[in-house]
């Protein structure tokens, strides 16, 4: 079926409309229509070839919401009218070590990611959800709370995940000390789920003017990171940090606020660390500095039915089709609070 998208076509050109071709289905596929998607940081560098692995027409979009229109002959979990997700895996092996593990995202053997990754049956490849309908794999599709506000819930595919995965991981509950690094679309996510867990919840910032912010979203404290007392007096004391700057940055500073076996990880950078990371806090603490990518499929469900049951959803901007470049560039000056999601109904 050719359905309207958006669709960038170069580096340096803006998305335009775009028609695409969805797959007949298979006898386990789920056919979705999309209602509201989610813009993310990974849509914008996926669009400008930031990573250098681009091949283009490419239609981003991996924070999916819609209804199901139709199943395929084996499909005997989700029926016409069920609410549900697709966030960024639509397929991996299946058999590996990290599958068997429900770690999809962790595939040895590669997982299929929702736009921009080669189909594992026919070769073509996939388009995400900046469009009016999608088709995916049954294991692949999540069910959603219908008690969550469809547009609310879409970030919580890619931003919720990503900070639910290292905050379940690291087993963080009552009791735990959780910080936060960066006040974004992820940062508003880890405030709201490590608060809900039960944590004592810290936001570092820069900026003395996110410190009410914070504390509507789930802070207890915000400690300003360039304050060298305000450091000083944190230190020894979070079990776990996390690190949602999307840009390069010098985490040492953070270090010493761990608290012995205590773990730094990163899930908005990839590259380099810039500055060097000094290893003396890590050896004198046993700290740990980590990375984390999304989740699996079961976690991802898992998280959904926490959000529902705490009524947790993102904060968003939502917007037409045709504002997605403006949103680009907004996006780079962190000029939304805190995740835009594209209104679907405006692609007809």
């Amino acid at each position: 079926m050719t359905v309207n998208a958006y669709a960038a076509t170069a580096a340096d050109a803006d998305l335009t409309p775009f028609a695409i071709d969805r797959r007949a289905l298979r006898p386990d596929d789920v056919a979705i229509d999309i209602d509201f998607c989610g813009v993310c940081h990974s849509d914008l560098h996926t669009a400008r070839n930031d990573w250098g692995h681009t091949t283009y027409p490419v239609v981003p979009g991996h924070e999916i919401i819609g209804r199901v229109r139709a199943v395929g002959a084996d499909v005997t979990g989700f029926k016409a009218g069920d609410l549900v997700g697709v966030g960024c895996l639509v397929d991996s092996c299946q058999h590996c070590a990290a599958c068997d593990h429900d770690e999809e995202q962790y595939c040895l053997n590669g997982w299929t990611g929702t736009y921009g990754s080669v189909d594992k049956v026919d070769g073509t490849i996939t388009h995400g959800g900046y469009a009016q309908s999608i088709v995916v794999k049954d294991k692949f599709v999540l069910r959603v709370p219908e008690t969550l506000d469809p547009a609310g819930a879409a970030p919580l595919l890619c931003a919720g995940i990503t900070t639910w995965s290292p905050l379940r991981h690291w087993n963080v509950g009552k009791g735990s000390k959780v910080a936060v690094v960066g006040l974004g679309g992820l940062g508003h996510m880890a405030l709201k789920l490590a608060n809900a867990l039960g944590a004592e919840v810290t936001l570092f910032s820069r900026s003395p003017s996110k410190v009410e912010d914070a504390k509507r979203l789930g802070a207890h404290k915000v400690v300003i990171s360039t304050d060298a007392d305000a450091m000083a007096g944190v230190s020894n004391e979070f079990d776990l940090i996390i690190d949602t700057v999307p840009y390069v940055h010098d985490i040492n500073p953070y270090m010493p606020t761990l608290a012995y076996n205590g773990t730094l990880v990163l899930v908005g950078y990839l590259g380099p660390i810039d500055p060097v990371l000094n290893s003396v806090m890590m050896v004198l603490g046993r700290r740990s500095v980590a990375g984390s990518l999304i989740g699996g499929i079961k976690e991802t469900q898992e998280m959904l039915e926490f959000c529902g049951a705490h009524g947790i959803t993102s904060d968003v901007e939502v917007i037409r089709i045709e504002e997605i470049n403006a949103a680009y560039e907004r996006m780079l000056k962190s000029d939304v609070k805190y995740r835009f999601v594209i209104d679907n109904s405006t692609l007809a």
